[in-house]
């Protein structure tokens, strides 16, 4: 696990509310379709899932899930089938995991008592789930946790 610092970066998402789960999967498969239209799905993209929510103390009906892309020319600010924001920067903590729920889930038995021993604490900030070309073709994702200083 590494401390890697975020750029603030302008993104076009797909929103999703309702449960986390299959759901989350086609909002990725429309924003691919979206971006692949645009020619945006090269090597070079970085892809992000967003869970917006935390489902522990939301209840699954209102969970909010983004899949969004990283936007390199604005645009495409323009095109309303499509949401645009702006992801803020920051430090996070980057998880390599394979891309299955069962190693998503040991990862973050990991990860909690790394940062407790770490001079790192969670920020207010939504966790990332990172898709970059080179680790989606080796079955991996990584989860960014947002931190700071203690």
């Amino acid at each position: 696990m590494i401390i890697e610092h975020f750029l603030p970066c302008q993104i076009a998402y797909v929103r999703q509310v309702g449960p986390y789960g299959p759901a989350n999967v086609q909002a990725m498969n429309k924003l691919k379709q979206w971006a692949n239209e645009k020619q945006m799905l090269t090597e070079a993209a970085v892809l992000f899932g967003i869970p917006q929510d935390n489902p522990t103390t939301t209840s699954p009906e209102n969970c909010r899930y983004d899949a969004a892309i990283v936007l390199n020319e604005p645009e495409y600010s323009d095109d309303d089938s499509i949401e645009m924001g702006e992801l803020p920067g920051g430090d996070y903590l980057i998880c390599k995991v394979r891309h299955t729920a069962e190693d998503v889930q040991q990862a973050w038995n990991e990860i909690i008592p790394h940062l407790q021993n770490s001079s790192y604490v969670i920020d207010h900030k939504p966790v990332l789930e990172r898709y970059q070309w080179d680790l989606l073709e080796q079955h991996y994702c990584e989860i960014c946790v947002p931190v700071k200083k203690v």
